[in-house]
């Protein structure tokens, strides 16, 4: 990787700390996976899912104004806090959020910092009728026909590893392949070039990618900054209804929760009364 904020030559950019090793590992795993299976054949099996796939717009799971809108993460581990939940099934615990009233859900697929995996995901898609995103490190064009095949319903794209055109390429190309996508931002700057990439749902996540400090003014600093008719969804450090309430006045309209619930005896339950608490303030 070269230095931050200069352009590889596959359209990567260097972002500093963790997210560059994290980029690092899911490349070898990639060149494996693309070993395995040739890209023609996964554009073949994905059109074949796409042409079959019941509609699921993850989209709009997100902009129900009759409900608080929250997208529930299964997450095993993470790269700041090492293990989170021990008992880590992903199939009950998406059933438990089914249950506690999520609008959508978002499936942690990366192998090597969060115990992750595509075979979660898919486990996850024949179980429940949820919108269902890939929260991962994408940067590739196989990723997405590999998502589609798996049977996501909408994909993460994170800015500050992604240069404008591959940025541009990877939203469009989602889009063909009915993936809506989630694009993270931490940053002014990043806030504008997920704008000019043509970003319709904007993610902005409260989590420093650097020193992992969780601050929930990230969200309301940028909030304003987003371009108009933006769906946007706030990241990281939800807890309480207080943050939902707060959060929705500064212009949210979901909330992507994971730590919380997965430190949690019973994660569906947390999800419910973090619901019942934002809708009786």
């Amino acid at each position: 990787m070269t230095a931050k904020n200069e352009l590889t030559t596959s359209g990567l950019i260097a972002a500093g700390g963790v997210l560059d090793r994290i980029v690092e590992a899911k490349a070898k795993r990639l060149e494996d996976a693309k070993r395995r299976a040739p890209l023609s054949q996964l554009i073949e099996q994905a059109r074949e899912t796409v042409s079959l796939r019941a509609k699921r717009s993850f989209a709009e799971s997100l902009i129900r104004p009759d409900r608080i809108n929250i997208i529930a993460e299964i997450k095993h581990r993470s790269p700041s806090k090492g293990i989170i939940r021990e008992d880590f099934n992903p199939v009950s615990l998406v059933e438990s959020y089914a249950c506690g009233g999520a609008a959508a859900l978002s499936v942690l697929a990366e192998e090597d910092f969060f115990g992750g995996s595509l075979e979660h995901l898919r486990a996850v898609r024949e179980r429940v009728d949820l919108p269902l995103l890939r929260k991962d490190f994408l940067f590739d064009d196989y990723q997405l026909y590999e998502t589609a095949v798996a049977g996501a319903d909408a994909i993460l794209l994170i800015v500050a590893m992604l240069g404008d055109e591959l940025l541009a390429r990877l939203i469009a190309l989602a889009a063909e392949l009915r993936l809506d996508s989630l694009v993270e931002v931490h940053s002014e700057e990043e806030m504008s070039r997920a704008a000019r990439a043509g970003a319709r749902i904007i993610g902005v996540n409260n989590r420093d990618l650097t020193t992992f400090a969780v601050d929930l003014n990230t969200s309301i600093r940028l909030a304003p900054l987003a371009p108009s008719g933006a769906t946007l969804v706030s990241e990281s450090g939800i807890t309480v209804g207080a943050d939902i309430r707060l959060l929705k006045e500064a212009g949210f309209d979901a909330f992507l929760v994971g730590e919380h619930f997965m430190r949690a005896a019973d994660p569906g339950a947390a999800l419910a009364r973090l619901i019942e608490e934002a809708e009786s303030l």
